[in-house]
């Protein structure tokens, strides 16, 4: 693991991750767009692109900004967390601010800026318990199938 500037943000959110809080930092060298941190918190599953911004632009790639609008799109909870290099605050983008992020830097994206990471995993919370709601099943012709399970995902083969 490199030892830059983002790697240095890494650390400072690892030691400072809420209870019940599992994270992964992932080391993606062949592009796709897979963010850089996936984190489990109290049963809530959400991603992180980790940017550390030396001005207004912050360095994000195509594919980076597909990977993170589809996710978004299909309900995914995704966020974009930017520290600027000279500053102690962090930014916090949703998923869908990648293009806005990418072409126009920090001042045209819609995002929420923290002091630090207590802060920032104080606010996150309800975020992430309103985007991942249960949601209902429309391929279910069954209503009554949920019930009547006892275990697995479906009826057994």
């Amino acid at each position: 693991m490199s030892k830059g500037p983002e790697s240095n943000f890494w650390q400072s959110i690892r030691t400072n991750l809420p209870k019940k809080c599992f994270a992964t930092r992932i080391e993606n060298k062949h592009g796709g767009g897979v963010p850089d941190v996936h984190m489990v918190w109290d049963g809530l599953p959400f991603w992180m692109e980790l940017k550390v911004a030396k001005s207004n632009k912050v360095n994000i790639s195509p594919h980076q900004v597909a990977w993170n609008m589809a996710y978004y799109a299909r309900g995914g909870a995704n966020f974009f967390l930017v520290k600027r290099a000279k500053e102690r605050d962090l930014l916090l983008f949703r998923g869908d601010q990648g293009a806005a992020l990418s072409s126009c830097g920090l001042s045209c994206a819609l995002g929420s800026r923290f002091e630090g990471p207590a802060p920032l995993f104080c606010a996150l919370r309800p975020v992430l318990e309103g985007i991942l709601r249960p949601a209902s099943c429309a391929l279910d012709h069954d209503s009554d199938s949920l019930d009547k399970r006892k275990e697995g995902l479906g009826p057994p083969l």
